[in-house]
């Protein structure tokens, strides 16, 4: 993580605070909404579940009691200091957090976990580094295992901006479309990096992983209009992205997307060798 990441982190938690994020807005519940309902057709009483860049503990808390056993990794010393006293304060046994950097899962051991979750890293990674992150997450993950990775859609993030009633008046430019469309934000560069469904499924490939389903968690019409519905509208709205969801058609126009993949029993040990 750079330190322009770092700093971001230490502006945001004191604003906003991780803990936050999912309640910031109707819009910005929709991908933990989202994401929470696939990872549940996955995780069972018997995983063992690690999640890289828990943040401060949001997914942890709430898959603790579906789970054997919940390891989160974090990066950002604060937050791991926050999810610790969450799991003190809440007596829980099986989940722990660990400092450590999901580029890098030192002290990790190959093949140990059910399902891996990375649910956070991609967003502030280049292409280089989430290579990495594929890379670790592989390794610790058991053969047939469940893995998933969130990403930020460069379509998904820049159409929004065009349509956002705050954003319309300033996108498209020159500046977005020399940063975002390269993969990286124009007003945060270094902070938030941006991919595509089809950059991340090779990727997956690359690392011996089968893609299960590469879904879209939120839309691009999502900030600006479904904020602004009263309650039998966003009823309505939920029935719509239900389906958007369940196409991937839809997928790069999301905003954030969650890709699920399975370990490949068989795969070469020198893959590691092999050019990127």
């Amino acid at each position: 993580m750079s330190n322009k990441v770092i700093e971001f982190y230490d502006g945001f938690t004191a604003k906003v605070g991780e803990d936050n994020r999912a309640t910031l807005s109707r819009s910005n519940s929709l991908e933990f909404y989202y994401t929470k309902k696939a990872l549940n057709e996955y995780i069972t009483s018997e995983c063992y579940v690690l999640e890289v860049g828990c943040g401060t503990g949001y997914y942890g808390l709430h898959f603790a009691d579906k789970c054997k056993e919940y390891v989160g990794v974090e990066l950002y010393q604060p937050h791991v200091d926050i999810f610790n006293r969450k799991i003190n304060e809440s007596r829980l046994s099986n989940v722990s957090c660990i400092q450590g950097d999901a580029t890098n899962l030192d002290g990790v051991k190959d093949n140990s976990f059910d399902v891996v979750c990375c649910l956070g890293p991609m967003y502030h990674l280049s292409a280089e580094d989430r290579e990495l992150v594929f890379s670790e997450c592989a390794r610790v993950c058991k053969p047939n295992g469940i893995i998933a990775f969130a990403y930020i859609n460069k379509i998904g993030v820049y159409v929004g901006a065009c349509v956002h009633d705050e954003g319309r008046a300033v996108y498209p430019n020159k500046k977005a479309n020399e940063s975002v469309l390269k993969g990286t934000d124009d007003l945060k560069p270094g902070v938030f990096f941006y991919t595509m469904p089809e950059e991340m499924e090779a990727a997956a490939a690359r690392h011996g992983l089968s893609k299960i389903r590469n879904m879209g968690t939120d839309f691009f019409v999502t900030a600006c209009i479904v904020d602004k519905m009263d309650d039998a509208k966003f009823e309505l709205f939920m029935e719509l992205a239900d389906e958007m969801v369940k196409y991937e058609s839809c997928t790069g126009m999301s905003n954030h997307a969650l890709l699920i993949c399975r370990k490949n029993t068989r795969f070469p040990k020198e893959f590691n060798d092999w050019p990127t």
